[in-house]
């Protein structure tokens, strides 16, 4: 199998997930139908079915017209969104019709309070909880349960690839700079992702073992980010559930 980023609206990926058949394949959070038809259409596959993480309109847009023309199951949260055909929970197993393909369902709140990840070793779809040095914001969820989400993540293999849903990777890095300025991971990682983006290309997947070494909200529990953080409160914080609220407010802001 195969992994392909289909671009939508400004700076969206829609995640093409193709069985090598050259026949079917599925995606994940389509927002926009016209992208992924016209992809469809080109190398000629059939799409066999639609994965949803969460309930924005960016990431379900697309469903009703896809589901119109292909006939596929529609994946996602166990909650109201419309075209949703099998409604999922945490610790769900779903095998992709006409894919070789299992993914465990990871209940990850905080974003919003319905989202999911789609799991199956080495590839992590995480829609907007996680971003490559960054995380999405916090719409719904509280700090606790966020954080969680995170750390859900982050007892997954190191070398997990997540294949997020937006181009934000620049944007974070500047973030993440501004909280860790003596961090030579960043600079280096900056360096990289300023060529890939001339070039036009995508900044993602990330890895992991990557997003440990660059990304503020999963290093919560380090005194360097800490000491960031009380700095920009101008108070003392606790628990790394209290740093990660202060970083997510200072990046709402930023």
């Amino acid at each position: 199998m195969q992994l392909h980023a289909i671009r939508a609206f400004d700076d969206n990926y829609i995640w093409l997930i193709d069985a090598s058949d050259g026949k079917h394949c599925a995606v994940v959070d389509p927002g926009q139908a016209a992208p992924v038809l016209e992809y469809l259409d080109k190398h000629q596959l059939t799409l066999s079915a639609i994965l949803i993480t969460h309930h924005h309109h960016d990431h379900t847009g697309a469903i009703d017209e896809l589901v119109a023309r292909f006939g596929c199951p529609v994946f996602g949260p166990h909650n109201n969104i419309a075209g949703i055909t099998h409604r999922l929970e945490d610790g769900d197993t779903i095998k992709v019709p006409d894919l070789p393909l299992e993914l465990a369902v990871l209940a990850c709140p905080g974003h919003t309070l319905d989202h999911i990840a789609f799991y199956a070793e080495p590839w992590l779809f995480c829609g907007d909880t996680l971003f490559s040095a960054g995380c999405g914001r916090m719409f719904e969820g509280e700090p606790k349960q966020f954080f969680s989400s995170l750390q859900r993540f982050r007892q997954l293999p190191e070398d997990t690839l997540v294949y997020c849903a937006h181009e934000y990777t620049a944007a974070n890095l500047a973030f993440a700079k501004a909280v860790e300025p003596d961090n030579h991971m960043l600079d280096k990682h900056s360096q990289w992702v300023q060529k890939k983006r001339q070039q036009d290309m995508p900044t993602l997947p990330s890895t992991l073992a990557l997003e440990a070494e660059i990304n503020p909200f999963l290093r919560c529990h380090l005194q360097s980010v800490k000491d960031a953080a009380q700095i920009h409160a101008q108070t003392s914080l606790g628990d790394p559930v209290e740093v990660f609220a202060c970083l997510r407010n200072w990046k709402d802001n930023f």
